[in-house]
């Protein structure tokens, strides 16, 4: 990103369930090499938003918050299937986490995602999306 402050990530899949998984996986890349990381556990969610692109936002809002709250990063993450929620949109999400502290630095940790230039869409090759994250 031209903005010092910012970290682009662009994912694909052949799915938005997919899409949202590679993304996730796209952020913690860009800021911590997890191979020597402990792992802490598992948490499991359930998140509802008004759209498939606000799940993708929720998604790294959780990522994020989990790092500042708990310190722990995802080593890996399951999608589940993006479905009806009530006026909205939701899916699971099951992350296996690891302690940050066992992660080795390599670029600036995210603060919060940007709804800046944000996308999600499908198309006839598969799914892309694109976020922004303020470092």
């Amino acid at each position: 990103m031209p903005h010092t402050a910012d970290m682009r990530v662009e994912a694909w899949s052949p799915t938005a369930e997919g899409c949202i998984a590679e993304a996730v996986r796209a952020v913690v890349e860009g800021f911590a090499d997890t191979t020597g990381a402990t792992v802490v556990g598992e948490r499991a969610y359930v998140i509802t938003a008004e759209s498939d692109v606000d799940l993708l936002v929720s998604v790294l809002e959780e990522v994020v918050y989990r790092m500042d709250a708990d310190g722990e990063i995802p080593l890996d993450v399951e999608v589940g299937a993006i479905g009806s929620a009530g006026a909205g949109r939701g899916l699971s999400v099951r992350f296996r986490m690891a302690d940050t502290g066992t992660a080795v630095p390599v670029g600036a940790v995210p603060k919060a995602v940007s709804l800046h230039d944000l996308h999600l869409r499908g198309g006839p090759g598969g799914w892309t999306c694109r976020v922004t994250l303020d470092v």
